[in-house]
């Protein structure tokens, strides 16, 4: 098979991520795996596992894009693609359009992946038209249901995947990393580590993680918080109001930012709870899943794709969302008589499982070709 895959970008989240591990298992499966993008970090990474990459700007939504479409017409027809698989909005209109003005009979199959829950617009129901739609939840599944024209039928959820070997892998580390560490945050040295990773920006929970701390450090003087993840330019008012939430609450010395890190399984290896507290419900949630790979306990809002991982792997860490005194309750318990033991294995969540699952949907919608 011949199939080419759409997005804005190669540089980092869960979408461009889950590019790759398609294209790479394609390629290990003697598949032709391409990628249309405006570029970006990983190009690289992509080239050296055998995808190709063409380089458009399919990112700017902008009436300019629009030129796109001839482009994308004359490119499909020339490389006779059998599958266009678009993850993004933009892209997904100008593969669309383009997709639309190609002889029928000729044209290959179109799939869409709904990475998230889109805002309810003709602009988004795009991610609806395709032939095949993979949801990355069931969440996402009952969202495009509920608000969306489009038959079930046509939906396939398939869960977005992590590598357990490679996670497990990512996550050793030796004296001179934890000697770098303690010096970069040396008031985390003998301290009781609740680590809350994802970009600072208001949904993310980093300031319910606070009010939690900030509750729990009178029982628990050695709980200490720690929270990774960069701040967009546009959200720096956001963290100085965290600096001024954690001086409101005394937390001085108690809570660590790490900015941006790539050894964040190191740090949930080094740390005793993960958690999860977005205050609106992940599409999917890869951070909680990567700390049940660990076997480290996870306590998460349950909503959205974290709930459907606790539910099926911990159903121990499941509180209600944005319920700031039932997570403490259960802190307190993990933090007096020990958390429960997390199961060694993520099925059905497993990146091997994404990767068969989506190849499936590549080789059944050839199938039925008409």
């Amino acid at each position: 098979m011949k199939i080419v895959q759409i997005l804005p970008e190669l540089n980092s989240g869960g979408v461009e991520k889950g590019t790759l591990e398609i294209s790479k298992y394609l390629v290990s499966q003697g598949h032709d795996s391409w990628v249309i993008s405006a570029g970006g970090r990983l190009l690289d990474p992509l080239r050296k596992q055998g995808g190709k990459h063409i380089q458009m700007p399919v990112h700017r939504k902008h009436v300019s894009s629009l030129k796109q479409i001839k482009l994308l017409r004359e490119l499909f027809e020339r490389e006779q693609f059998d599958i266009i698989h678009v993850r993004s909005r933009v892209p997904a209109w100008l593969a669309y359009l383009a997709w639309k003005k190609m002889d029928k009979s000729k044209r290959p199959k179109f799939l869409a992946t709904a990475h998230g829950t889109y805002s309810i617009n003709a602009y988004s129901a795009i991610m609806t038209k395709a032939e095949q739609v993979i949801a990355v939840s069931e969440h996402v599944k009952t969202y495009l249901l509920n608000n969306y024209k489009i038959a079930a039928k046509k939906i396939q959820v398939i869960h977005r995947g992590v590598d357990a070997n490679q996670v497990r892998k990512d996550s050793k580390f030796n004296q001179a990393w934890l000697q770098e560490w303690y010096e970069q945050f040396p008031q985390t040295k003998d301290k009781t580590l609740l680590l809350l990773p994802g970009r600072l920006t208001r949904w993310k929970g980093q300031q319910d993680l606070l009010h939690i701390i900030a509750k729990l450090k009178a029982d628990y003087p050695q709980i200490h918080g720690v929270i990774v993840g960069e701040v967009h330019p546009r959200k720096q008012a956001f963290k100085q109001e965290l600096q001024e939430q954690i001086e409101e609450l005394g937390l001085q010395g108690d809570i660590s930012f790490t900015g941006h890190r790539s050894d964040v399984a190191k740090i949930m290896q080094l740390s005793d709870i993960i958690l999860s507290l977005s205050k609106e419900p992940e599409a999917f949630g890869r951070v909680s899943l990567e700390g049940l790979a660990l076997a480290k306990p996870v306590l998460g809002y349950a909503h959205g794709g974290v709930a459907e991982q606790l539910a099926a792997l911990y159903p121990q860490g499941a509180i209600e969302p944005n319920n700031i005194e039932e997570a403490v309750i259960r802190l307190s318990q993990w933090l007096s008589q020990g958390a429960p033991a997390v199961g060694a294995s993520i099925e059905p969540f497993t990146l091997q499982k994404m990767q068969q699952m989506t190849l499936e949907v590549y080789e059944n919608l050839l199938d039925h070709a008409e």
